[in-house]
């Protein structure tokens, strides 16, 4: 039996552009996909232009509960997490 997970997105920047002005969104995930790698892949399909950006990790970091998640890190997911999108930052 499979359940599902609830979570906070929060979108910066560039990010927020792509995603159509969005700021924040709240997503349920099943059990069995509530992981950041699973996360980018349901992002890259709900938002087709945040879909290059969301699927590079080199080109979007995530926080999960405001902790960064290390480029190839796969973490769980937990009812009532908040993830951030944070596109790098540009500037000088």
């Amino acid at each position: 039996m499979s359940g599902s997970v609830r979570i906070q997105v929060l979108f910066f920047a560039s990010a927020r552009e792509a995603a159509g002005g969005l700021s924040t969104t709240t997503l349920e995930l099943t059990t069995d996909e509530a992981n950041t790698q699973s996360l980018r892949q349901k992002l890259a399909s709900l938002y087709p232009k945040l879909a290059n950006m969301v699927q590079d990790e080199d080109n979007l970091t995530l926080a999960l509960n405001e902790e960064y998640v290390t480029k190839g890190q796969v973490l769980p997911l937990r009812e009532r997490d908040t993830v951030a999108l944070i596109p790098p930052i540009s500037g000088g």
